[in-house]
């Protein structure tokens, strides 16, 4: 039995969109291109042919990959969210670091969502797993490899 993987509405829609792209317009595009290199005569020394047909193995993988996901997916509408001080899946986050006050914003969403840059961090990212369940003025102590770093929940959205 595989369990359900967490995901917000907008990680879902991105994946099928990018399903969408690969079943509309790259597996046509790459099953033309090997109908051509096909045409030009010899498959064994053709590298166009070959490059082709890597490109359709890795379109074809995608796909699957995807679909698995979206059909293994426990989709999140996180403005359906009872609002509150706690820390769950879905929530922004601003934390401060208790060492410096440097202050931070993350999203806890899905693992294929997470964007570092973006301030999404995956669920089963350390710092989400000492942030869920704790609430506004909690501090969440986080291992790390130059050691524990604490921080100061100040608020938490459902946004």
């Amino acid at each position: 039995m595989t369990t359900k993987v967490p995901m917000t509405i907008t990680g879902a829609n991105k994946l099928r969109d990018e399903l969408q792209e690969l079943k509309s317009v790259a597996r046509p595009k790459v099953i033309a291109a090997i109908a051509e290199a096909r045409a030009h005569g010899d498959l064994k020394e053709n590298a166009e042919y070959h490059a082709a047909r890597e490109q359709q193995s890795f379109i074809e993988g995608r796909i699957a990959d995807i679909e698995f996901k979206l059909s293994h997916a426990h989709v999140i509408d996180i403005t359906r969210l009872t609002p509150s001080d706690k820390v769950v899946f879905g929530a922004t986050v601003n934390l401060a670091d208790e060492e410096d006050g440097k202050e931070m914003r993350y999203q806890i969403v899905g693992e294929d969502e997470a964007d570092i840059g973006s301030g999404k961090i995956s669920v089963n990212s350390p710092i989400a797993r000492a942030l869920i369940g704790k609430q506004e003025g909690d501090v969440a102590e986080v291992q790390t490899p130059g050691g524990i770093k604490a921080y100061e929940i100040i608020e938490v959205n459902y946004c």
